[in-house]
């Protein structure tokens, strides 16, 4: 495994919920990323970890494959890979995120 590949692994799973994203909770670099920050926040998560993955190539390219999913931004909630903005708003309309995020998150 390398080292980014490590790093990630800690990440996700040393945090109960992070967000690999483009820029910033405050800041979002792209449209899909600043939608998961409003879905988490429409969920009550106030503590949200994020990754700004323009800030280092290696770390964008490693939660590609670290997932095996090519899109960004990408939800792990307890080490778990949730998956991306399209299915973050399908499981916040349904309900089934905020119940997520109720149970693991604590």
């Amino acid at each position: 495994m390398s080292d980014v590949q490590q790093w990630i692994k800690e990440t996700v799973s040393g945090t109960p919920v992070v967000l690999f994203m483009k820029g910033t909770a405050q800041f979002p670099q792209c449209g899909f990323s600043g939608r998961a920050i409003q879905i988490l926040k429409a969920c009550g998560v106030d503590n949200i970890a994020t990754v700004n993955v323009l800030e280092d190539p290696e770390v964008r390219q490693g939660i590609k494959e670290y997932s095996n999913w090519p899109t960004i931004p990408q939800l792990y909630v307890r080490g778990e890979f949730i998956g991306g903005s399209d299915i973050m708003n399908e499981m916040y309309e349904s309900g089934e995120l905020k119940t997520l995020l109720d149970s693991k998150a604590d």
